[in-house]
């Protein structure tokens, strides 16, 4: 079943990761936190499912790469 292997990897990978911290969850902290600076996100984050449907309608829709001309400056807020 495809769910099994997913969940194999998983736990794979998390006893690696443990594995490689010493089994010392400060220090598998302190890995994930060396990752995420070496390794930043570029994409999109997507909080619940909702969020995660408009964007998907959005990508379906095609690339949004347009130019939009206004004839007034923005107005200024004081």
């Amino acid at each position: 079943m495809k769910e099994i292997s997913i969940l194999e990897e998983v736990w794979r990978i998390k006893d690696q990761l443990a594995r490689e911290a010493g089994y010392d969850l400060h220090q598998l902290c302190e890995n994930t936190r060396h990752w995420a600076q070496t390794h930043p996100h570029n994409g999109p984050i997507v909080h619940n499912a909702d969020e995660r449907k408009r964007w998907m309608d959005r990508a379906k829709q095609g690339p949004t790469n347009s130019l939009t001309l206004n004839d007034a400056p923005p107005s200024k807020k004081q």
